[in-house]
């Protein structure tokens, strides 16, 4: 069986780590990496493949950045040729990007199955190109393997109910694999001088939220104001940074700006802040897989049990919503559980195992 796995993002590489490890595992599966090159820079991409041991792609498309159309159109071509050299028996694609709705239309067009990993996640946002990506890849994928009972209920909803598999979340396989690894390798709180459970860590890349200088001006007000009360530290996004300095804003000293760190500094950084502030769908999961309170700077939350078990609020980019929430996190910690709705840390097996029947 040949899987040509499509990958060109941040979070699309965490993920490919767990399941690649179990494809690897299999002497029927052989595996082709399709890079895209959404995520062109070197702290954005080639580390993740170092740090993780994510197979090397054998094609880079170099997409590159760009418009939505332009880019997802470099995308489509290249993708296409690829495709039809190849002659895989199943396309896999991960998550809600521009790369994840590139190849599902360039397999839908070529007749190959498709697997969509994380598929029936919902915003219920159309505003938000993920929303988009995500059903649209959905809707032409003949297997969507899902995170969570939430996401197979979407697909439920939406008459996708037979072609919803629940595997879990690879990310929580990936939380498991690689934090004591991280330990090993990295030591970040060192490095930068910081002491475990005193800052805060922030994330912030959203186009809806760095575009708008109303939302990213309310974003910085309130991280100014927590910076009064503990170190803040955040990997700045050099998109941010850019919007950042047009819209003439600035962060007080005592928020902590780092280029963009690895994946296991960024475990490290993430298990032993005292609250993490974000933007990011994949940060939510990680935070609540550590157990660190979460803030959410967006409107709406695709996780939402991580809000239901009372490790998540969700503020938008609201600064009194965003400091208010801190100063509840700071002041008592959530309710401690039990509950794994993402799964036993065993999701890439499932997946593999699943796709290797079907064949």
């Amino acid at each position: 069986m040949k899987i040509c796995t499509i990958i060109g993002a941040r979070p699309q590489f965490i993920k490919a780590a767990a399941v690649s490890a179990e494809i690897a595992r299999r002497k029927a599966v052989k595996e082709v990496v399709i890079h895209t090159g959404q995520h062109y820079d070197h702290e954005m991409s080639e580390i993740f493949f170092r740090e993780l041991g994510v197979p090397h792609e054998k094609y880079n498309l170099e997409a590159g950045s760009g418009l939505h159309g332009q880019q997802t159109g470099k995308m489509l071509e290249a993708m296409e040729k690829v495709l039809l050299k190849e002659k895989p028996d199943m396309v896999l694609v991960y998550g809600d990007t521009n790369s994840t709705l590139a190849g599902t239309l360039a397999a839908s067009k070529l007749h190959i199955p498709i697997a969509h990993v994380e598929a029936g996640m919902r915003s219920f946002n159309r505003k938000m190109p993920e929303e988009i990506n995500r059903i649209v890849a959905d809707h032409l994928s003949d297997v969507n393997l899902c995170s969570t009972i939430t996401a197979m209920k979407n697909l439920a909803d939406e008459n996708l109910g037979k072609s919803a598999v629940l595997v879990g979340d690879v990310m929580y396989d990936c939380a498991i694999m690689f934090a004591e690894l991280a330990g090993k390798r990295c030591d970040p709180l060192r490095r930068l001088s910081l002491v475990k459970g005193k800052y805060a860590l922030m994330t912030c890349h959203r186009a809806e939220n760095t575009d708008d200088k109303k939302r990213l001006t309310g974003i910085i007000d309130a991280i100014n104001m927590i910076s009064r009360k503990t170190t803040v530290v955040y990997p700045a996004h050099p998109r941010t940074v850019k919007f950042i300095g047009k819209y003439g804003l600035s962060l007080s000293k005592n928020v902590r700006i780092i280029k963009p760190v690895g994946y296991l500094e960024m475990i490290l950084l993430e298990k032993n802040a005292s609250v993490i502030i974000t933007d990011s769908g994949g940060i939510q999961k990680e935070a609540f897989f550590y157990r660190i309170p979460c803030i959410t700077m967006r409107d709406e939350t695709e996780w939402v049990e991580t809000v239901k078990l009372g490790w998540n609020r969700i503020t938008g980019a609201d600064s009194t919503k965003i400091t208010a929430s801190f100063a509840k996190f700071a002041g008592k910690k959530p309710p401690a559980t039990s509950a794994k709705p993402y799964g036993n840390g065993k999701s890439a097996a499932k997946i593999v195992n699943y796709l290797v029947k079907l064949r």
